[in-house]
């Protein structure tokens, strides 16, 4: 252990100790994160090689060069971050399925912050691959080259099925997840069921038998990871809800330690092999200070769980969870409800306030010109528009274009009718009429010229 003289040795050990608490309540379930952005911002200002390369890389990993991010150094806005764990295994080169999928958000405005669990069968789109399970996401966007990788794929799905922007992500392996809860001590938690899982993955492709009984438990990392996995119960829902239960142990334990300062090199070797973000390092400093203002009363955790999914099994016989997308966005519009505005939003193609909307449309052709749906989805997109899925209409003899509002996104609905150039005859508002889209597009043929 380095001894430091007590003036020196306070200010870094609270220091390290502030900034892991901080970090804490995004809901690193693969708490690594913590140690990593703590010494991503300690050695900010050195010349160290793996800082310098992190900061040069970010846009390389997953980091979408046309979405507007939120103003984190002036502490205004919403922060969202996707928290991705996968399977990775020694010598496994992947591609790799996302194992969890918890979409966390930080609002500086009410100093609160918000975790949203997804279940990785849910049924989604994904973005120029299809239907599909949403733990595919990843997969694809590594396996068939999607830029940014299979990050910026997974981004991408999430924020298309959620209406929500997803602005960072953070992603880590099981195994580093085992040695960073070994570097804190391990966790406390109070298991409210016995686990007796006869199906546990082990590390070589195989199961294995997992019992952790009932009560206080204090857990090393290998034993956390169980309780975190395990399908145990209710399959994917009851996992959820444990993986709670580890991030707020988690997030108890960090703030109660004394980091010592001769674990800073480990954290670093480990972040480097285990850990990969799109945060650079004035956004980790920013972030820390809006935490600050935030504690575990302010935390609100939650989950697309069975009250809001209905189990299904596909032509391929694959069992997947299909949301009833009405109440999953009642549930979004809580967790991350976007500000009132005070006045009418002008027609503006303005990323960041159709961002903060996050208004669903949906796109059909009305023309027999084939594929004008999806082009026109894909150019849409690109302006900025939340464009969840497209289609064919009813009939192919639309002359004009045709916008039907189901939902009160003003903001989105008059930068569609200014960018499509529709009428306001053909404006329709059918406020009564059930939709899990806030918009539908249904292009003419003045939009296939």
């Amino acid at each position: 252990m380095v001894n430091l003289p007590s003036k020196h040795r306070s200010p870094w050990k609270k220091a390290i100790n502030s900034f892991l608490g901080v970090l804490v309540i995004f809901g690193a379930l693969y708490s690594g994160y913590l140690f990593f952005s703590t010494v991503r911002a300690l050695v900010a200002r050195t010349s160290l090689p793996f800082v310098e390369s992190v900061a040069r890389a970010s846009t390389e990993r997953g980091r979408s060069s046309q979405q507007e991010l939120p103003d984190i150094e002036h502490k205004k806005e919403r922060v969202n971050i996707l928290l991705l764990g996968i399977d990775r295994r020694e010598n496994d080169s992947g591609p790799w399925r996302t194992d969890t999928m918890i979409l966390a958000s930080i609002d500086p405005s009410t100093n609160s912050a918000a975790l949203l669990s997804i279940p990785r069968d849910l049924w989604v789109t994904i973005p120029g691959f299809g239907e599909n399970r949403i733990n595919a996401a990843h997969y694809l966007g590594d396996k068939h080259g999607y830029p940014g990788g299979g990050v910026a794929l997974a981004k991408k799905t999430v924020w298309y099925a959620l209406g929500v922007p997803v602005h960072y992500y953070v992603r880590i392996d099981f195994t580093g997840f085992e040695r960073l809860i070994d570097t804190i001590g391990g966790v406390t938690i109070d298991v409210e069921k016995p686990i007796h899982d006869e199906t546990y993955p082990d590390n070589n492709y195989g199961t294995m038998v997992v019992d952790i009984p009932a009560g206080i438990q204090h857990m090393d990392g290998k034993t956390a990871l169980q309780y975190a996995r395990s399908r145990h119960g209710t399959g994917d829902y009851d996992r959820m809800a444990r993986q709670q239960a580890v991030i707020l142990a988690a997030r108890d334990k960090v703030l109660s330690l004394d980091i010592p300062l001769s674990q800073i090199p480990d954290m670093i070797d480990l972040a480097g092999s285990s850990v990969q973000t799109d945060l650079n390092i004035e956004e980790l400093i920013a972030l820390m200070e809006i935490g600050k203002r935030v504690d575990r009363s302010g935390i609100r955790f939650a989950a697309i769980d069975d009250s809001m999914t209905v189990t299904v099994r596909t032509p391929e016989s694959w069992l997947v969870e299909v949301a009833d997308w009405e109440k999953v966005r009642m549930l979004v519009d809580e967790l991350f409800p976007t500000p009132a505005s005070s006045t009418v939003p002008t027609p503006s193609l303005i990323k960041a306030q159709l961002d903060s909307e996050a208004g669903r449309i949906e796109v059909q052709n009305g023309t027999l010109m084939a594929g004008l749906a999806e082009s026109m989805t894909n150019d849409l997109r690109e302006l900025g528009f939340n464009v969840v899925r497209y289609d064919n209409a009813d009939r192919f003899d639309y002359a004009q274009t045709v916008l039907i509002d189901y939902g009160n996104k003003q903001y989105s609905l008059e930068a569609l009718a200014t960018h499509l150039q529709v009428r306001p005859e053909n404006i329709h508002h059918a406020w009564d009429t059930p939709s899990d889209v806030d918009i539908l597009v249904i292009l003419g043929r003045e939009n296939a010229q």
